[in-house]
């Protein structure tokens, strides 16, 4: 009895015990940290007289009423950043991003966080996001909008530096700082990518063209390449068809090509006949015609040829007679010429020293009015030139016409050489108007020599003969005087007297 009363005190004093343990036993678990007030300990880094004791992953005695205990999470935890900024170029920008923070591991951070947030955890975004806002407004401040675009792990850096001294006393470390986003109201970023765009845009629709051009020249050459095939096999074709045309051809004539043949036979033999025939008639004329004329024609050729010869020899005797006297007549003069040059020479060597000085003194001016007259005659020169080479053009084109103009230029003198047959007569009387005066003039014009022959032709073109007026019968008849011994009289309007 005694041993079962003292069993069960003791069973009941056990579950006492454990009871009080469980009310007493604490634990904290992995991502918590217990906080104990209500008694002075020592933690490990962490100066004395806190007044509660950091118990992280393990568990602990705990008194009840004496201490109280509270848990510090020690999760992640992340607040947005959307904060306006201006860059240092005055340029308004909104960033956006995300801070990933929590408490930190060691007691101290532990520590600084239970005395600022244990009983406000769930304002620890709202003070992150403020202390984040404030350095990340003063970074931006200095920075370009340039450099914040080309390098935001610059901008990131500078943030968590400056925001870490603040983070280390709340007892929070940045576990990751992302910049998302930088909104630009203005439009200065996009109006910055804009050359860029559109030089990319530019090479893009380089490499389309070039790549369009490369895809045509492929499929032209492809196309040339089909043509080429599809040329051969019809010219092929078109061969075969050609070889079965002809075969085809030949056999349906070789029929006609026999009759053909046959009749030809018989052309060939009449065209025989027919050749000997003309050969039989030919042989016959050149006995009968031809040669007595070719012996005629030899013999008014060699006569010809003989009367040519004559004259030729004939020309050749007066031309050798001409030649003989002007080689006299030159050598006359030669030697007359000589003699004169010979006293010239003596007369000039003995005025050559007295006039050497005069010509010293006046080659100065000689020698300008000599330049001169050179430069004259050099552009006269060149006017006969340039006149002669235009006037052998014109006699190229028109040989008639230059003749024509100079006979014109020496026609003064061909009527005065003209005129000259008429010096010794004091009356003449014209028996048929016009037209007698002009064959008068011509023969007129033709008496003063050879050379007025064509000046003869060309009053004759000049002056064509006139219709001469029918005769009245009724007109009077002008009784003129007798030329050469014989009085002629002529009936018609009126006798026109020279």
């Amino acid at each position: 009895m005694i041993i079962g009363v003292v069993a069960g005190t003791a069973l009941v004093a056990l579950i006492i015990l454990i009871v009080l343990f469980k009310l007493m036993w604490r634990v904290a678990e992995p991502n918590e940290a217990l906080v104990i007030s209500g008694s002075r300990h020592r933690t490990d880094g962490v100066d004395n007289g806190l007044g509660f004791r950091i118990v992280t992953g393990r568990g602990t005695l705990v008194i009840p009423g004496v201490q109280a205990v509270r848990k510090l999470s020690l999760d992640l935890n992340q607040t947005e950043l959307s904060v306006e900024c201006v860059t240092q170029q005055g340029i308004p920008l909104k960033v956006q991003g995300v801070v990933i923070f929590k408490v930190g591991d060691d007691y101290v951070s532990i520590a600084n966080a239970a005395r600022r947030f244990l009983d406000q955890q769930k304002f620890m975004g709202n003070r992150v996001h403020n202390l984040f806002a404030g350095h990340l407004r003063s970074i931006v401040g200095g920075l370009t909008v340039e450099e914040m675009i080309r390098d935001r792990d610059k901008l990131t850096a500078q943030t968590r530096a400056a925001s870490g001294t603040e983070m280390e006393k709340l007892g929070l470390i940045v576990d990751s700082l992302q910049i998302h986003e930088i909104d630009d109201p203005t439009g200065y970023i996009k109006n910055l990518a804009a050359p860029h765009a559109a030089a990319v845009q530019r090479d893009a629709r380089i490499a389309q063209a070039e790549a369009s051009r490369l895809a045509t020249e492929a499929e032209q050459k492809a196309a040339a390449r089909m043509s080429e095939a599809t040329r051969d096999s019809e010219i092929l074709q078109a061969g075969y068809q050609a070889e079965r045309d002809k075969a085809a051809a030949t056999a349906q004539q070789a029929g006609p090509l026999a009759e053909a043949a046959a009749r030809q036979e018989v052309v060939v033999q009449e065209t025989r006949v027919s050749e000997l025939e003309a050969n039989r008639r030919e042989m016959q004329l050149q006995a009968d015609v031809r040669k007595p004329a070719d012996a005629h024609a030899y013999e008014r050729r060699t006569l010809a040829e003989a009367d040519r010869d004559a004259r030729i020899s004939a020309a050749q005797a007066n031309a050798r007679e001409t030649e003989l006297a002007a080689a006299a007549e030159a050598t006359r003069v030669k030697t007359r010429a000589a003699a004169e040059a010979e006293a010239t020479r003596a007369r000039g060597e003995a005025a050559a020293a007295s006039t050497r000085a005069t010509g010293e003194a006046e080659a100065a001016a000689a020698k300008a009015r000599g330049l001169a007259e050179a430069e004259s005659d050099r552009a006269k020169g060149l006017a006969e030139a340039a006149a002669i080479q235009a006037r052998a053009a014109a006699l190229a084109e028109n040989q008639e016409a230059v003749v024509a103009q100079q006979l014109a230029e020496k026609w003064p003198e061909i009527v005065q050489a003209g005129a000259a047959a008429f010096g010794n007569v004091d009356h003449m009387v014209l028996l048929n108007g016009a037209d007698g005066m002009s064959e008068m003039f011509a023969k007129a014009l033709t008496m003063g020599g050879t050379g007025l022959g064509l000046a003869r032709q060309l009053l004759s073109a000049m002056n064509p003969p006139a219709t001469a007026p029918a005769a009245d019968p009724a007109g009077p008849v002008a009784p003129v005087t007798p030329l050469n011994g014989t009085r002629i009289t002529v009936q018609e309007e009126g006798p026109q007297s020279v």
